[in-house]
């Protein structure tokens, strides 16, 4: 039975603090103060007689214990949330599916498969509607720990924050270094590591998975990033700066795809993964599934194999 001194604010400021990884941030979120969070975060502690969080130099991080409660408080309040909204949904007559995007899926893969599913979903499912999240791994796999989201779709494997949630590989896809047809380097064979210092790069931001293969691109090949930089997950503010300037852009190769193929923007030629990443749909298997999830997870797959997997095993 759950302990009577546990209180829905306790665990709502403990699942904030645990996705914002701020006490300052966690207190804003929930409107109230900083030390109203601490308190509660405290008064938990005691209750459990564990430490949930540790203070790190990029903010906190939850403790084995923290984990622990986490792995359960989210779906638990999400279920509750769920309910809620049910009352309210019955009463509207609309359901919700909410699933977090990174970028190596945004451009086809998952606004293909939710047109394919909607289009053909049987009556009494077509009214799911989608609340599509985007940003990076980190932030979407503590949302879908949490129980915020319903799925993760996109290239993840190599966060860290994955833990133990389930992760379905549908294909490979690799980083690749795209510029505008003009660019210096358009038709130059064979591109070295050095040229390409010597431009502006528009690449993933710091703390993501991206970011860490395009580090590895960079110790490979011993050479630094070059002085002006464009760091954003957005990809048309990349694509519009690659378009009207030398600029690089490390990107998914199917988030340029379409660009490529209108050559719009051509590929340097130099390799920067020759595998790439697996990109796929991570769950949380303590939440309870749901046939639309299950509908568009299927959608997904089908979408990957006519879709993706052919382009992608193309040299």
């Amino acid at each position: 039975m759950l302990n009577a001194r546990i209180k829905l604010r306790h665990l709502m400021a403990f699942l904030e603090v645990a996705k914002r990884r701020s006490f300052a941030r966690a207190a804003e979120a929930l409107a109230i103060t900083q030390p109203g969070i601490s308190k509660a975060i405290r008064e938990l502690e005691e209750i459990l007689e564990a430490p949930l969080f540790e203070r790190t130099s990029q903010g906190v991080s939850l403790t084995q214990a923290g984990l622990t409660l986490l792995r359960h408080a989210g779906p638990a309040i999400r279920a509750l949330d769920e309910g809620v909204s049910a009352i309210g949904d019955a009463h509207r007559g609309g359901r919700w599916l909410r699933v977090g995007a990174l970028s190596t899926v945004e451009s086809r893969l998952l606004p293909v498969a939710i047109q394919r599913w909607h289009a053909a979903a049987p009556p009494g499912q077509g009214d799911t509607s989608v609340s599509v999240v985007t940003g990076a791994s980190a932030y979407l796999l503590s949302r879908l720990r949490l129980g915020e989201l319903d799925m993760v779709v996109g290239r993840m494997t190599e966060a860290r924050e994955i833990g133990d949630l389930y992760f379905e590989h549908l294909y490979y896809e690799p980083l690749v270094i795209v510029a505008r047809k003009e660019h210096p380097l358009a038709h130059v064979t064979p591109v070295t590591a050095d040229q390409l210092v010597a431009y502006p790069w528009a690449l993933p931001p710091p703390q993501t998975t991206l970011r860490q293969q395009v580090d590895s691109f960079c110790v490979r090949h011993a050479i630094k990033l070059p002085p002006r930089l464009l760091e954003t997950l957005s990809l048309p503010v990349s694509y519009r700066y690659t378009l009207e300037s030398d600029a690089l852009w490390i990107a998914p190769r199917e988030a340029v795809a379409e660009e490529l193929e209108k050559g719009q923007l051509v590929k340097v030629a130099l390799p920067f993964e020759a595998h790439g990443g697996s990109v796929g749909i991570c769950t949380n298997a303590s939440m309870e599934t749901s046939l639309p999830r299950e509908a568009l997870c299927e959608t997904l797959r089908q979408v990957a194999a006519e879709r993706i997997q052919p382009r992608s095993q193309k040299p």
